[in-house]
């Protein structure tokens, strides 16, 4: 599953290479994100690691990631990623995904997770979509309900943080019966939120 460029009003997701590596520091660096513990946002001097990490993943079937372009102010503002790409039954997983500071709780994630669903269910042929984040990572949870995706349980002592503890991982998922309600729902949301502005 190579990555594609995917572009919507708001937001245009570009194919994750090397030459992205500054504008993400940069973006890693308006709410100094590293210093989440719950996070795998790269400190300072790790970010090329980072995305040399993401292309060895895409090179090998298991990753597809996108760096995260949001259109008026023409900046990259983070990144995302399709992981744990499953053929039979397809399916896939959004994650690795942050975004600066100053971008979190508008518009720009709604936007982005459309562009991905879509991707995932038209053209991918996905039967589901998952999502996996850390049972402390409270944001993230909210933010993946408020996309209408179902809590599936808690993976305990399912993983390592960048810290080396364990974490216990939330699991969520959006089937491809579900996405047409999802779409209407996410068309919506974005409505209000840009309305907002």
């Amino acid at each position: 599953m190579t990555p594609i460029p995917l572009e919507n009003a708001h937001v245009t997701l570009e194919p994750l290479g090397l030459h992205h590596v500054g504008p993400l520091e940069r973006a890693a660096a308006d709410g100094e994100l590293w210093k989440l513990w719950f996070t795998s946002v790269p400190s300072p001097g790790q970010m090329t690691a980072y995305v040399e990490a993401a292309l060895r993943g895409q090179q090998a079937g298991r990753m597809s990631p996108w760096a995260v372009r949001e259109n008026v102010s023409g900046e990259i503002v983070g990144t995302t990623r399709y992981y744990d790409i499953v053929e039979d039954p397809p399916r896939l997983a959004i994650g690795y995904t942050w975004y600066a500071r100053r971008w979190q709780r508008s518009h720009l994630n709604t936007a982005c997770k459309h562009l991905l669903f879509a991707n995932a269910f038209q053209n991918e042929g996905a039967v589901a979509v998952e999502f996996h984040t850390d049972a402390y990572n409270q944001d993230s949870q909210r933010a993946i309900e408020r996309l209408g995706a179902h809590r599936e349980g808690v993976l305990r002592a399912h993983k390592r943080r960048p810290d080396g503890s364990l974490r216990d991982t939330v699991c969520y998922s959006v089937l491809a019966t579900e996405w047409p309600d999802v779409d209407r729902w996410l068309q919506l949301r974005l409505s209000r939120l840009i309305s907002l502005r």
